[in-house]
């Protein structure tokens, strides 16, 4: 019992304090926004940039083509052997005849050429269209596909496959960096702002040791006020996400320059992206009040 009450002096104590240094508390809070404000741009490119990798590898695609002398049962063994591959989600098989339907469907050029086709004429080929787990070993998987029997060509878009990937994996990193980077500097912009505040109650903490207040006590409301500080200053980014993003998403209607670039929909992404931002508030105002307790203040 005796912890709890002396937490609750402490977070009341705290927010006497929020008030009290009022001038210093409204600079830390602006120092926070603004960072913020950067770390939630920064989340949302991330995040967005994440789902558009994943929708480009669930579009990527391995197509076989099967000998045209294959027979059924080399299609049968195919399909075996596909099954057997760790590295392959799922696939399609298309027959040659049914490549020549769609293809006459698609267009009258096409259906003007085929339509008097015999099937022993049908020059297409055997098609089977492949999904992988892992894209980062298509290519692997590509050249396994080619030495199988009956295998005529692999095709999946040699070189530029991995040129993309590499990208957007690169891109993710460098998001993932600046977000890093933009909360160390916040907790040392929490340092800075918070030793002033320290400084102006050197007398109230002297006071404190001389009455017997243990270091745990003096240092918790310092904290928990840091804690406040955050939490004050990502309420103004938290808006600029719920609201700026939504209106970014109706704007281009849910598509980023092309239909290929496909945004991430506003809900529930803008409440988990606010509550990141709110717990990185909380969390980066805890670290900075407690580093500028005990190293300016060494209680």
């Amino acid at each position: 019992m005796k912890i709890f009450r002396m937490l609750g002096r402490s977070i009341r104590d705290a927010f006497k304090s929020v008030i009290r240094n009022f001038s210093l508390s409204l600079a830390s809070i602006s120092c926070i926004t603004i960072t913020l404000i950067i770390v939630a741009i920064a989340i949302m490119a991330s995040f967005n940039v994440q789902n558009f990798t994943k929708e480009i590898e669930k579009d990527l695609t391995i197509v076989v083509f099967m000998d045209n002398d294959a027979t059924e049962e080399d299609i049968n063994q195919m399909k075996q052997l596909l099954d057997t591959k760790k590295n392959i989600a799922k696939y399609t098989f298309e027959s040659k005849n049914a490549v020549r339907k769609d293809m006459m469907e698609e267009n009258d050029v096409f259906n003007s050429v085929m339509k008097d086709w015999e099937n022993d004429e049908n020059p297409l080929r055997d098609t089977f269209k492949i999904k992988v787990n892992n894209v980062d070993n298509m290519g692997k998987t590509a050249d396994a596909l080619k030495k199988m029997e009956k295998v005529d060509t692999v095709q999946y878009g040699e070189g530029m496959v991995e040129r993309l990937v590499n990208a957007f994996s690169s891109i993710e990193k460098v998001a993932y960096g600046v977000v890093i980077a933009l909360v160390i500097v916040t907790i040392f912009l929490i340092i800075n702002t918070i030793k002033l505040t320290i400084f102006s109650r050197k007398r109230e903490i002297g006071i404190m040791r001389l009455v017997g207040a243990s270091n745990f006590a003096i240092k918790v409301p310092f904290i928990i006020e840091g804690m406040i500080l955050g939490f004050f200053g990502a309420i103004i980014p938290v808006v600029l996400i719920t609201y700026g993003y939504l209106a970014f998403y109706n704007h281009f209607e849910g598509h980023l320059f092309t239909q290929l670039i496909e945004l991430i929909q506003p809900e529930p992404f803008i409440y988990q992206a606010s509550l990141i931002v709110i717990i990185i508030g909380i969390i980066v105002g805890m670290i900075g009040s407690a580093g500028a307790v005990r190293k300016y203040l060494k209680v």
